[in-house]
C-alpha cells in the first residue's frame, strides 16, 4: 500500500496474547495503541452496564469502537514505528459475528486504514476476564473471521507462533 505509515497490527482471536505483547513493545520503548474495544467496553462497564447490556446493541457498539479507533489513529504519529492492539479491519470480523451488514461507517473507516503489516497471533490457552465474553469456540471462530477479513483486504499477514512473550516480540521485530 502506498503512503503506508510504519504501523503494525497485532491481531488474533480473543486470548491470543495481543495486549501482553503490546505491553512488551511499550516496555521496549515503542509507540503503541491499545485495543479500542477494550477501552469502550471498560467505559460502559464503569457506568454500570453489564456485558449483556453492551452486547444488546451490537451495531451501536461497533460504531463506538470504530469512532474510537479513528480518533486514536488520527492522533498517532505517521512517521514512527507503531504497534496496534488490533486494527480497523478486525471490526469486519465482529460485524460478521453479529450478522451486521457492512455500512458506510465501516466502509469509510476501512478506506482510511493503512497498515504496513499484520501479525496474526496464534491462540494461547483461553482465559476469561470481565471484558472477554466469548467461549473458546467463539474465540477460535473470531480468529478465523479476523484472518479472512485481512486476507480479503489484501494485507500482508505474518503468523506468529506461541512463544514466551520476549521471543514473540523478537519474532515480530525480525519480520517487520
Amino acid at each position: 500500500m502506498t503512503n503506508t505509515p510504519p504501523w503494525y497490527v497485532l491481531t488474533g482471536g480473543p486470548c491470543s496474547g495481543k495486549t501482553t505483547l503490546i505491553e512488551e513493545f511499550k516496555q521496549r520503548g515503542y509507540s503503541v495503541l491499545p485495543e479500542g474495544a477494550r477501552i469502550i467496553i471498560a467505559a460502559e462497564l464503569a457506568v454500570g452496564k453489564s456485558i449483556q447490556d453492551i452486547l444488546a446493541e451490537p451495531l451501536a457498539l461497533q460504531h463506538k469502537i470504530i469512532s474510537h479507533y479513528m480518533e486514536l489513529e488520527a492522533e498517532a504519529t505517521r512517521n514512527e514505528t507503531l504497534f496496534l492492539d488490533r486494527g480497523i479491519p478486525d471490526i469486519v470480523a465482529y460485524y460478521r459475528k453479529f450478522n451486521l451488514s457492512d455500512d458506510t461507517v465501516l466502509k469509510d473507516a476501512l478506506a482510511s486504514a493503512r497498515y504496513k503489516k499484520v501479525f496474526l497471533l496464534d491462540m494461547i490457552e483461553f482465559t476469561n476476564d470481565t471484558q472477554r465474553y466469548e467461549s473458546p469456540e467463539e474465540a477460535a471462530a473470531l480468529h478465523r473471521l479476523i484472518r479472512t477479513a485481512y486476507e480479503e483486504l489484501k494485507y500482508d499477514i505474518v503468523e506468529v507462533p506461541v512463544l514466551p512473550v520476549p521471543e514473540r516480540a523478537d519474532f515480530i521485530l525480525k519480520n517487520l
